[in-house]
This record gives structure tokens, C-alpha cells and sequence, in this order.
């Protein structure tokens, strides 16, 4: 193990609402969990795989296909609203105080997003490698809707437009709301393919930091599961991209 290595840490935790133990729940035969594991095992780059969760039976999968669970989450750590960044403080903090593991990088993968390139992960992390001066690399694509044509409803009854304050120069020129989509500027939507973020940006309180430079990846077979509608398309992904028959 090397002691200032790369770690992988996958979030999975038992007591989801939306789509009950979803993450050991069975697509293309196999536990979703178990897809994302795999895929940082394959990265080259990656020297450690960690999955955090308070859940037994996500303990046992996640060993079953290798990956490592040295520590039981706590269950206050545990909860609907529980934010990413407590979590994996506690995590390389405990790493470091049981172990003296101290990573000189980490990749966060999301579970609920089981189709990834290994090849991507690395190159994600080469390309923070490359820049000294980045503290996260996140992945992202092109918005399929431009908020450009979004309106909230403000405090009266007439709608506004939501990027009014962030480019009040092109709403003094043009309505952006009648322009066509490639006349616009780009907007990007972050996605849980990938996020890699120094090490000491978690420790000093984020889990991107103020440099953060975008990794571009497939949209196309990209596939997220919050819904139970999702299972379907993420079943027929992974079967199309890994050579697996259609039931």
C-alpha cells in the first residue's frame, strides 16, 4: 500500500427512501454497488478501495467483490441529509489516525451511477495531476436545457429569469430567453461520474475547492439511478456496453 497512494471512496448507504437498499439492489446481474467497485478496481491509477456505509448486508457485498469497509459508519453520518464532506473527513482522518494512510489524492465515485469508463477515472486524474494550481477535478456535460430559458417565480406574480444576475450585460442587449440554444453561452451540469479533489481540500473544509476543472465525459451512456424508472435504462447500458444479453 502506498502511503501517500490514490484513494477510491464509494458512499453507499442502507437507508435510502426513494428506492429501498438500492444499492444492493440487482442490475445486469449484479448488485449496483458492485459496478462501481469494479470500475475503480480497473483504474490503473487507483491503489485503494474504500466503501463507507452503516449497513451490514452493503458491508458484505462490497467485501464480496473486494473492495474495503475498514470502518462501520457512524449513524449520525448516516442520515437523508447528510452531506458528502463530514463523511469523508471522517473517513482519511481515521485512515490516518489507525493506519498513517494519508492519500495524496481522492476520487469519489458514485454508486448510483454504476456505468464508468476505468480509463476516464484515470484520465480524470491525470488531468488534476497535470495542474498544480486545480484542487478538484468534477465531471460534467453540456446542460441538456439552457437555463437561459428558465424563469422562476419571484416575489410577485410575473416570472423573472434565473441567470438575470449572473449576466445582466446580455439581458441589457438581448432577451437570452428568444435566442437560439447555440447563440448562448455554454452551461455546464455537474454529473457523478467522477469527482477527484486533493486531499487537503477535504481536510480544510470542501469537496471541490476554488479551482476546479471540468472532465468531460459520454452523455450519451451516462446513466444515474434516483428514480425507479431509471433501473430500466441503466439494465439496458450496462448489458449494451458490456456484451450482456437482454433478458
Amino acid at each position: 500500500m502506498k502511503r501517500n497512494g490514490l484513494l477510491a471512496i464509494i458512499l453507499a448507504r442502507g437507508g435510502s427512501k426513494g428506492i429501498p437498499r438500492k444499492n444492493i439492489l440487482s442490475v445486469a446481474g449484479k448488485p449496483l454497488l458492485a459496478w462501481t467497485i469494479l470500475a475503480a478496481q480497473a483504474a490503473e491509477k487507483i491503489d485503494r478501495v474504500v466503501v463507507s456505509t452503516e449497513d451490514k448486508e452493503i458491508t458484505q457485498v462490497a467485501r464480496g467483490y473486494g473492495a474495503e469497509v475498514p470502518f462501520i459508519r457512524p449513524q449520525e453520518l448516516a442520515e437523508d441529509d447528510t452531506p458528502d464532506l463530514p463523511v469523508f473527513m471522517d473517513i482519511l482522518e481515521k485512515l490516518k489516525e489507525h493506519e498513517g494512510y494519508e492519500p495524496h489524492l481522492v476520487v469519489q465515485l458514485w454508486a448510483t451511477s454504476p456505468y464508468r469508463k476505468p480509463g476516464d477515472i484515470d484520465k480524470a486524474i491525470e488531468l488534476l495531476e497535470s495542474d498544480p494550481l486545480a484542487d478538484s477535478v468534477r465531471s460534467v456535460t453540456r446542460a441538456a436545457q439552457t437555463p437561459f430559458k428558465m424563469w422562476r417565480r419571484d416575489k410577485g406574480k410575473y416570472l423573472a429569469p434565473i441567470m438575470r444576475s449572473e449576466f445582466p450585460e446580455l439581458y441589457e442587449q438581448n432577451e437570452p430567453h428568444s435566442l437560439p440554444r447555440q447563440t448562448l453561452p455554454e452551461i455546464l451540469t455537474q454529473t457523478g461520474y467522477v469527482n477527484v479533489v486533493r486531499t487537503n481540500v477535504i481536510l480544510s473544509g470542501s469537496m471541490y475547492g476554488k479551482n476546479i476543472m471540468p472532465f468531460f465525459h459520454d452523455p450519451e451512456t451516462y446513466t444515474e439511478v434516483d428514480s425507479q424508472k431509471d433501473f430500466a435504462h441503466t439494465e439496458h447500458v450496462l448489458r449494451t456496453t458490456q456484451g450482456i444479453p437482454e433478458i
